[in-house]
């Protein structure tokens, strides 16, 4: 990457939001200034033309700071191009070349690296052939010496006499520290058995508890994320969140557990179990907020652009929200971590259809004595979201 790259990047920002521009007018006309739904309506179009998707974060890492100091990754860079009407990032920069700057396709190694290798090879140490000729001499002349040597019986004898007494002092210390090789063995092997028992006590002794959850009225599995706190005693509870069909594994070696069981479209339900008589796989009903599900469904409907389904729509958010109602958009980013909105404008946001508003998320839902939703908290989930 090069700075020159950086600058490319900054005018294909310009061409992405004058292509945009073209067809669509939205809160702002320049694209850094952009959020919520103007982001939303971007990514449709995105999807219609370049038959592909950013994630709001990468909107807000690449879009919102300029300049950048980092490239977005080559299918990005790629798919932003053919937005703005070029074949490729490379065809981009083709067209775009500043003066004295020449593209290439293979840039695998910048100068600095291949001087470096040079150099590296250059000051490889190197064996002296003479030096090895010469001790290998060296070693045959000895040799021959010895041969020489061994000619007399006497030195045959008096060197085999030398040899067994050799050979049997080096066999007793071949044995002696084998067998020091050996107790040494036993005696790490039962260490880190040790270790491991007392690093694993607790699963060891731990039995694992199995509980499912389903609608009460319904008779399927729950369809929101479920949030459980376990609270055990003289400690901080732990918190564990079970997403739409799945179920809830603890392992513990007590003898009671506790529960509290919360949801946005569900009564709020405190489970307590005595675990020396519990089964190990339980089902536990969830008693359904019909009032919170009707906002949720309404929120969640395809109308597919029919007006009159829009209008029924809309009228129905309004008698379900209370016109005094604390609505935040919750977003998965450093810049802007949550946006309030008012009912009108999350009543537009949930009754203009786009793909999108399948990914919406209810974090969580309130209501009043009269039943009137006055809380909501929503999250419009990524698709790399949703895929995990």
């Amino acid at each position: 990457m090069t700075d020159l790259d950086l600058l490319h990047f900054e005018q294909l920002k310009q061409e992405v939001q004058a292509q945009y521009l073209k067809e669509y007018t939205p809160s702002y006309d320049d694209i850094s200034k952009w959020k919520g739904i103007d982001i939303i309506y971007f990514q449709e179009d995105l999807r219609k033309k370049a038959k592909g998707n950013i994630s709001e974060k990468s909107f807000y890492t690449y879009f919102k700071n300029s300049p950048v100091t980092k490239l977005p990754r080559i299918d990005m860079l790629n798919l932003l191009s053919i937005y703005a009407g070029y074949d490729s990032w490379y065809e981009f920069k083709k067209q775009h070349l500043f003066a004295g700057e020449l593209l290439q396709d293979d840039q695998d190694l910048n100068p600095e690296e291949i001087k470096e290798l040079e150099e590296t090879v250059n000051n490889s140490p190197e064996l002296p052939k003479n030096e090895i000729a010469a001790k290998k001499t060296e070693f045959n002349v000895q040799e021959n010496i010895d041969l020489q040597k061994s000619t007399s019986d006497n030195q045959s004898i008096a060197q085999k006499t030398t040899l067994d007494k050799s050979t049997e002092i080096t066999g007793s210390k071949t044995k002696k520290n084998l067998f020091q090789k050996n107790i040494w063995a036993v005696i790490t092997s039962v260490l880190i058995i040790v270790t491991g028992l007392l690093g694993f006590k607790d699963e060891l002794f731990s039995k694992e508890y199995k509980y499912c959850f389903t609608d009460a009225d319904r008779g399927v599995s729950v369809i929101n994320m479920l949030e459980i706190k376990v609270i055990k005693e003289n400690e901080s509870p732990l918190l564990f969140k079970i997403k739409p069909g799945e179920c809830f594994r603890y392992s513990t070696k007590d003898k009671n557990l506790k529960m509290q069981i919360s949801s946005p479209f569900y009564e709020y339900q405190e489970v307590n179990r005595n675990l020396e008589n519990a089964p190990e796989e339980e089902m536990i009903e969830m008693k359904p907020d019909d009032y919170k599900m009707a906002a949720y469904y309404f929120s969640v409907k395809d109308v597919k652009g029919n007006p009159e389904l829009i209008t029924q729509k809309r009228k129905q958010l309004e008698n379900l929200i209370s016109n005094s109602a604390i609505i935040y958009q919750v977003y998965d980013n450093n810049t802007y971590g949550i946006e309030r909105l008012d009912k009108q404008k999350y009543i537009t946001l949930v009754t203009t259809p786009t793909t999108s508003l399948k990914n919406l998320n209810v974090i969580e839902m309130k209501k009043d004595n009269k039943g009137k939703i006055v809380s909501i908290k929503f999250k419009i989930a990524t698709t790399d979201e949703k895929n995990k």
